[in-house]
């Protein structure tokens, strides 16, 4: 691949960027660069919302795909090919930006333009899919990445809400897709050490060629080595151009997912076959991290509290691992071999995760806990799987998070419960085995007795979800039904 610039749409035409350090953050080169002071900074690690943007892209169909993201934690050789929308691009005041004016939104301002963002990416995507305003949990849902330091949460809803009174979309799309028509005849794009191949094969000789260099797919914690740790990341191979690690398709009974594959789509995928794990879904991180991250990078960074290696193992996934043309599968509860060490092989990569749709009637769940409800990390979380049979467990996956140096299967509580009735009895079981499995850690985000006790009370509420007789509700477990807001 040659060198060339970074080419993107920003102000509503296509820009060539040359000169900044490919390790160079959207934001700082927003602000820095182009003066465009509007998208604030605050955290820096993509929790706060400060800094929302809107990143345009063309699906596999060739339609424009607005969704908001964190500036802070994006590369900026990541936006080549798209679309950069911020808040000086809405013009003539945008129906959020009305609405925020009219329920006094708007309190000390800083958090105020990313609020804006997210909402006019909400606002745009419902009224060209002819929807209204969404229920006030779906509309807090959504503003989950976006933090307002005044506490000012109810008139930001109350806007949200009301922007919805203008039905028709507030941003022109088609000058934007034009424009990205266009970019999609450039070649692949090498900026200084950062490489983007745009097939698969590519990216395969590009490995092969390059084993110790840096896999790049959301930047949603590479980034944070770069913002908060100063590390130099040397040669990066950005997966984000390459069509088939983003594909999502059923065949042979199996749901086969591109390691590419964003967070918001991978897991809307999965709740499409387990309707169980939507709630799980609205606590993954927050929207502008779910899409700008990957569920292939969540795997792969082998993080001890990653929420999504509990369900994938719960559900018996298979990884499939790609070395020059040579392909390998790999159950993922036995890919993690330490602290965040793996079984990947020098210029080997993951291609995709699948996992087995027809294993019988089952049960599963997937919990998460943390010292917040929304946009927190794990100080625990589990994926809880049974075959049951005339009210019998046949077979049992319980998977958890942070309670080990790696993601990890409870086999001595799955022996307790495999081939037992599901009663409480082989339930209280199950939750003294968890004692031989798991001696946890204390650390910042939990201490050892919490886990290990709520643990336990995890295998109990999975008992009550799915015990034969009178199982509890989904409602009764919903933290919006609960508050009349669901």
């Amino acid at each position: 691949m040659s060198q060339r610039p970074i080419r993107f749409v920003h102000r509503g035409e296509i820009v060539s960027v040359q000169g900044p350090a490919p390790t160079t953050s959207v934001l700082t080169w927003l602000r820095e660069h182009q003066r465009c002071t509007g998208t604030k900074e605050g955290c820096n690690e993509g929790d706060c919302g400060a800094c929302t943007v809107i990143v345009g892209d063309l699906d596999a169909a060739g339609a424009l795909r607005l969704q908001p993201v964190n500036a802070c934690i994006q590369l900026l050789p990541t936006l080549d090919g798209k679309a950069l929308l911020t808040v000086e691009d809405l013009q003539g005041r945008h129906p959020a930006q009305q609405a925020m004016v009219a329920c006094h939104g708007s309190q000390c301002g800083f958090c105020t333009p990313g609020f804006v963002m997210t909402l006019a990416a909400l606002h745009q995507n419902r009224t060209m899919a002819g929807q209204g305003a969404p229920a006030r949990g779906d509309l807090a849902d959504e503003l989950s990445g976006n933090l307002c330091r005044c506490t000012g949460y109810r008139p930001i809803l109350d806007a949200g809400q009301r922007m919805f009174d203008q039905a028709s979309p507030a941003i022109a799309t088609e000058p934007i897709a034009a424009a990205l028509r266009e970019l999609r005849a450039d070649a692949a794009l090498q900026y200084a050490c950062f490489h983007a191949p745009q097939s698969l094969a590519d990216l395969a000789a590009l490995r092969l060629a390059l084993p110790e260099a840096r896999l790049l797919a959301g930047g949603t914690d590479v980034a944070l080595w770069v913002n908060k740790q100063f590390r130099e990341l040397g040669d990066v191979i950005y997966l984000g151009r390459v069509a088939e690690l983003q594909r999502i398709e059923v065949a042979d009974n199996r749901l086969h997912m591109g390691a590419g594959a964003s967070l918001t789509a991978a897991w809307e995928a999965l709740a499409a076959h387990w309707p169980t794990l939507r709630e799980m879904g609205r606590r993954f991180a927050s929207p502008p991290v779910r899409n700008a991250g990957t569920l292939g990078g969540n795997v792969a960074n082998g993080s001890p509290i990653g929420d999504g290696a509990p369900v994938l193992i719960a559900l018996g996934a298979q990884l499939v691992l790609r070395r020059g043309e040579v392909q390998r599968s790999l159950a993922l509860q036995d890919f993690y071999t330490g602290y965040m060490a793996n079984q990947l092989q020098p210029g080997e990569f993951l291609q995709g995760i699948q996992v087995p749709l027809n294993e019988g009637a089952h049960a599963l769940r997937a919990y998460k806990l943390g010292k917040r409800f929304d946009s927190d990390i794990s100080g625990l979380a589990a994926g809880l799987w049974l075959q049951l049979e005339d009210g019998v467990v046949r077979e049992a996956r319980f998977a958890f998070g942070g309670m080990a140096a790696t993601v990890r299967r409870a086999t001595q509580a799955e022996d307790r419960v495999r081939g037992q009735p599901w009663t409480e009895a082989t339930l209280l079981a199950a939750m003294t085995a968890l004692d031989l499995d798991f001696q946890p850690l204390t650390d910042l985000r939990a201490s050892a007795s919490y886990r290990q006790r709520a643990a336990r009370n995890l295998l109990r509420r999975f008992w009550l979800e799915t015990r034969p007789e009178a199982p509890l509700a989904p409602h009764q477990v919903s933290v919006w039904a609960q508050a009349g807001l669901a």
